[in-house]
């Protein structure tokens, strides 16, 4: 089993920030309210500009560039989150 399902709802509650990693063209089409735009390929350069100490929540289109930066915030000993598609990041916010 994967163990219980992070509750993300209860994550953006407690002030988690949301870094949407789509390019700035993608983040202009829509994207959550408050998130940063960190696209994927710049990320690792820009870790300074996620608040330090708060939960990160990552999102993308679809899931796959937010499971990669995931994977980097992880390594950095960041607690984070994959949200997977901005779309449903943003659906939790409206709860």
């Amino acid at each position: 089993g994967m163990g219980p399902k992070v509750d993300l709802t209860e994550i953006i509650k407690n002030g988690a920030v949301i870094v949407d990693v789509r390019t700035k063209a993608e983040y202009a089409e829509g994207h959550v309210k408050g998130s940063l735009n960190i696209p994927l390929d710049q990320l690792a350069q820009n870790l300074n500009k996620i608040p330090k100490g708060k939960p990160v929540i990552t999102c993308c289109r679809s899931g796959a560039r937010s499971g990669a930066a995931l994977d980097i915030l992880k390594g950095q000993g960041m607690e984070a989150y994959n949200g997977g598609p901005w779309t449903s990041v943003n659906s939790l916010m409206a709860k």
